[in-house]
């Protein structure tokens, strides 16, 4: 296909497609679909090689969340049986992240649920880092506490943070419809705030929520302008208890579609396939791994994954290989932005880095500049778009059900291990 060939030219040379490309690539027909895989997979070879970055969330505070995001299971009025506690001790934080490093993780998620942290909650979050980089050596440590306050974002990187995460999770425009109680643009400062403090910017999106094919572009290059160093792809859980859990809107092919147009439009950042993948992509989950090159392990803030020996047993399996703690996983140019530099023995031409690194292109944007949210109206809302959609000539969603039809409820397991109980946890 002349279209994919022009994207992998482009990803190969860190350009931006177009959006009528980006969008081309959401209606491509399952017939296509490997070949869609395959293009991709050239482009995140080039820049991460066969290299599978592992991290593990640790959720530090769970549910009783004030705020009205419908796709979570934490949120305002939600009825989900999900595990509820207050703020875990830095000692139980660290022994729980040390789980995921024993399996072989190199970014540990610290994750909390509110709408943003209290200066007192900085500081216990401050704690937990150092208790955590204290007992492992060169493990990275993402935070997500929700939107920040001024000079937030400067203590956390102070304590020894290395990243923030705050998700865009779906178009400016049909922001309003997952939440009323903070706005698109409010997400889009806390991201700033971190770049400005110097943490690794983490920003993604979450699919499956009714949207469209414009707004899944709309929200990849609106992150494509902000220029996060990570990007995680979600794929909505429909736990029931909240108001999407009668949203069924992807297949396994769907799902293949989003990550290959992302890793199109980002073709240098680190792509993480996240929360829903075993919900969603199912026995599918091998062929994402050439489309993604960071997946988490284990279980997620409130639903259990699959084992974490299944996914490395999947990494292995497929062809490819954990990334390994001396490995920098972004490519030179960008590690250099942040400071990281590519000089440890690991990080050969295998991992991109020295590959067009004097290119004109500016990756997925340019620093020089400077868990998401489902809609809480009713269906019908949804409804009236998808038929709009439909009207307009756009691919709609196909509802992902197994072979008679029934939604795929049983994957949906609410987290009763780890972080908050006193059962092991799965890494």
């Amino acid at each position: 296909m002349d279209l994919l060939n022009t994207l992998v030219d482009k990803g190969l040379r860190r350009e931006l497609p177009t959006r009528e490309e980006a969008l081309a690539v959401l209606a491509t027909s399952d017939d296509e679909l490997l070949d869609v895989v395959a293009a991709a997979g050239k482009v995140r070879r080039q820049w991460f090689g066969r290299r599978v970055k592992l991290n593990y969330l640790v959720n530090l505070k769970s549910g009783l969340c004030p705020e009205d995001c419908s796709y979570c299971s934490q949120r305002l009025g939600s009825k989900a049986g999900i595990l509820k506690y207050t703020w875990l001790k830095p000692d139980e934080a660290s022994k729980a992240a040390a789980a995921g490093v024993a399996g072989g993780a190199k970014r540990v998620c610290l994750v909390a649920s509110g709408r943003g942290p209290t200066d007192r909650d900085v500081d216990r979050v401050s704690k937990t880092i150092e208790a955590i980089k204290e007992e492992n050596e060169g493990i990275e440590v993402c935070a997500c506490l929700g939107l920040l306050s001024d000079g937030q974002a400067d203590r956390l990187r102070s304590a020894g943070a290395d990243a923030y995460n705050h998700n865009l999770n779906t178009s400016e425009e049909t922001y309003g419809a997952i939440t009323t109680t903070h706005t698109y643009a409010d997400r889009v400062e806390t991201v700033q705030q971190a770049q400005a403090a110097g943490l690794s910017a983490c920003s993604g999106l979450i699919a499956g929520m009714g949207e469209s094919d414009k707004d899944l572009v709309d929200v990849v290059f609106a992150l494509r302008d902000l220029d996060p160093d990570s990007v995680p792809v979600n794929f909505l859980i429909p736990f029931e208890g909240t108001p999407l859990a009668k949203e069924w809107n992807l297949t396994p092919q769907r799902c293949l579609r989003i990550l290959a147009m992302v890793r199109f439009v980002c073709p240098d950042v680190e792509v993480r396939l996240a929360g829903g993948r075993e919900v969603h992509l199912r026995s599918m989950q091998p062929l994402a791994l050439h489309l993604v090159n960071s997946i988490f392990l284990g279980d997620y803030l409130t639903s259990e994954g699959q084992a974490g020996q299944t996914d490395l047993d999947m990494i292995a399996d497929a062809g490819f290989a954990v990334e390994g703690a001396g490995t920098t996983t972004l490519p030179r140019h960008r590690a250099d932005a942040l400071g990281g530099g590519c000089g440890t023995r690991e990080a050969t031409a295998d991992s991109g880095c020295g590959s067009h690194e004097d290119s004109g292109a500016a990756g997925c944007g340019s620093h020089g500049g400077g868990g998401g949210c489902g809609p809480c109206g009713g269906h019908g809302e949804r409804e009236a778009v998808a038929a709009a959609d439909s009207e307009a000539g756009e691919s709609a969603p196909v509802a992902r059900t197994d072979a008679n039809g029934t939604a795929r409820t049983d994957l949906v397991a609410v987290r009763r291990r780890g972080a908050g109980t006193d059962l092991a946890p799965n890494a």
